[in-house]
């Protein structure tokens, strides 16, 4: 095959892949609307007409982790922001974001957060009172990917 063939066959290729990065887009932008929703990888995936495994490999290379990973990490920055106010219950943040089993809900949140809901309510209630809320967000994103750190045991 001589190399302007070759340069004529990638140009599908190339065009296809712009159209799934596109998709792709599409599927994070709906996530971020919509955490609070019922949403899963197969409607997701429906949504924008692919295979919920295609949708997830192809999520997870555009964007470093998969489409539930995603949506649990919005969901998480969402539930730290009302925990903050400190005006609803665990129980209540953790069905407001989406979450429909608190056990799920809790296990992420210690992993993206470092410290259970629990207590991050109680330690950070009012904590970013008087910050802009674009600064607020930016200072209390959580870490995804389980980088949260581990707090030092107290030595008595």
């Amino acid at each position: 095959m001589a190399w302007h063939d070759r340069r004529v066959a990638s140009r599908p290729a190339a065009e296809q892949h712009l159209k799934d990065l596109a998709l792709l887009r599409r599927v994070r932008d709906r996530i971020d609307r919509e955490y609070a929703q019922p949403l899963d990888v197969e409607a997701l995936a429906r949504g924008v007409h692919m295979s919920a495994g295609h949708l997830s490999r192809q999520f997870r290379l555009a964007y470093g982790e998969s489409p539930y990973s995603y949506l649990m990490t919005r969901r998480i920055e969402r539930a730290m922001a009302l925990l903050r106010r400190g005006d609803l219950s665990v129980t209540e943040v953790c069905f407001a974001v989406g979450c429909s089993s608190l056990g799920t809900f809790s296990t992420r949140f210690t992993e993206l957060v470092g410290v259970p809901p629990s207590v991050y309510r109680r330690e950070h209630a009012e904590a970013a009172a008087g910050m802009p809320p674009c600064v607020a967000r930016q200072v209390t994103r959580p870490i995804r990917n389980r980088e949260a750190p581990v707090p030092a045991p107290h030595l008595a």
